[in-house]
């Protein structure tokens, strides 16, 4: 009778056991960090992508977790020149924290990559205010404020020529103000004269001749326009060919 009831007792303590095994929720794989973390030190990309890419995936990942597994993926995508992901990816860093002062400075250079120079100026400015010591926001905002700066005086004088075409009387000048083409070579050939004047200061034989050639291309360019056979656009090329062979002497 004894040995019937513990025969009945280790039965429905067997079934309790199984029960309560198949009641507990399955571990789900992809919330451990460490196949990620593993792939990360190893710089293994195919398994950085898997691996940190069951994280990101996954909406219960630790809020810690899913950081590190997007920044490890964004190294992937960067070093893969997929610009437009590594992006995406700093995008959701920086939602989850938006304290992080290398981010912004990350995706400020994938800006810059991608030719959008506002938007990458806004990422370095931002880094700078979270963090002001920080020396590659600090560069990048310096170069790339300069390079607009640049950007926009070329853009101020694009298809004007070196003279003031508001006060241009002769024929030849009245053309170049006419054409884009005539007047961004006019300047060009003007900027190439003053360097290669420039270059011969310390001669100031040589620096007397090259201005006399520059003004008796003017002269020629000037009495010559119009004429039967004169062929302005020519001229002119031939005279920054000319200007910028010197400059590679």
């Amino acid at each position: 009778m004894r040995s019937g009831l513990l025969a009945v007792l280790l039965l429905m303590g067997a079934i309790a056991r199984a029960h309560a095994v198949g009641s507990e929720p399955a571990v789900d794989p992809r919330l451990d960090p460490a196949p990620c973390l593993a792939a990360a030190a190893a710089n293994d990309d195919d398994k950085i992508l898997s691996a940190c890419g069951a994280l990101i995936d996954n909406d219960k990942t630790a809020k810690a977790n899913r950081l590190k597994a997007l920044l490890a993926r964004e190294g992937v995508f960067e070093r893969r020149n997929d610009v437009d992901h590594a992006i995406g990816d700093l995008d959701s860093v920086l939602r989850l924290d938006p304290s992080l002062a290398d981010s912004f400075n990350a995706r400020g250079e994938l800006w810059r990559r991608k030719g959008e120079r506002p938007k990458a100026l806004q990422d370095f400015a931002a880094a700078l205010k979270l963090d002001p010591a920080h020396a590659a926001a600090r560069a990048n905002f310096r170069s790339l404020a300069l390079e607009l700066e640049r950007q926009g005086a070329m853009m101020a004088v694009v298809n004007k020529p070196s003279f003031n075409c508001a006060a241009a009387r002769r024929g030849a000048e009245k053309a170049i103000c006419a054409s884009p083409e005539l007047a961004n070579l006019d300047r060009e050939i003007d900027a190439a004269s003053t360097r290669v004047i420039l270059r011969a200061a310390t001669d100031a034989r040589a620096a007397r001749v090259l201005r006399g050639e520059q003004e008796d291309y003017l002269a020629h360019r000037n009495a010559a326009f119009g004429r039967p056979g004169f062929d302005l656009l020519k001229a002119m090329r031939e005279r920054l060919d000319h200007l910028l062979a010197l400059e590679r002497q």
